[in-house]
């Protein structure tokens, strides 16, 4: 076997390893890679049965408890809202018209099933893309002055 040709050769496993790493890198990620999306966006961008993490405002008086004991709650980014169905305790930051996210699943017709509510941590924090959809809106008021 010539030199060029075992070079050619070492190219070739080099290549087919590298290939088989990012393959497993990107299956492996594939299940833990969690989209944010908007409530309005929930129907254009998830898929039914895909985790997803859903971030809004909680929308005052809808807070409540079902027959099961689960917490059931809407969540909204001024264009649309979600209902939320949650059977765990709420974090205790948890209020009526401040800012949340819910990690879980949704299905069409069906309240999002959320598995981890998660609020904000100070009076500022809002995520970033819920922030970015209350400013298209003209909901915004984080930057003003009240």
């Amino acid at each position: 076997m010539r030199r060029r040709d075992q070079r050619l050769m070492m190219i070739a496993a080099a290549g087919a390893l590298l290939v088989g790493a990012m393959t497993l890198t990107f299956v492996g990620l594939r299940d833990s890679v969690t989209f944010f999306v908007a409530p309005s966006e929930l129907a254009e961008r998830a898929q039914p049965g895909q985790r997803v993490r859903l971030g809004g405002l909680v929308v005052e008086g809808t807070v409540r408890r079902a027959p099961d004991g689960a917490n059931m709650f809407t969540v909204t980014d001024g264009g649309a809202a979600v209902e939320v169905r949650y059977d765990g305790i709420l974090p205790d930051l948890f209020r009526e018209g401040q800012g949340v996210v819910a990690e879980g699943t949704w299905s069409p017709g069906q309240p999002f099933e959320a598995e981890r509510v998660l609020a904000k941590h100070d009076e500022t924090y809002m995520p970033r893309e819920v922030a970015e959809a209350l400013k298209e809106r003209g909901e915004w008021k984080g930057d003003t002055p009240q």
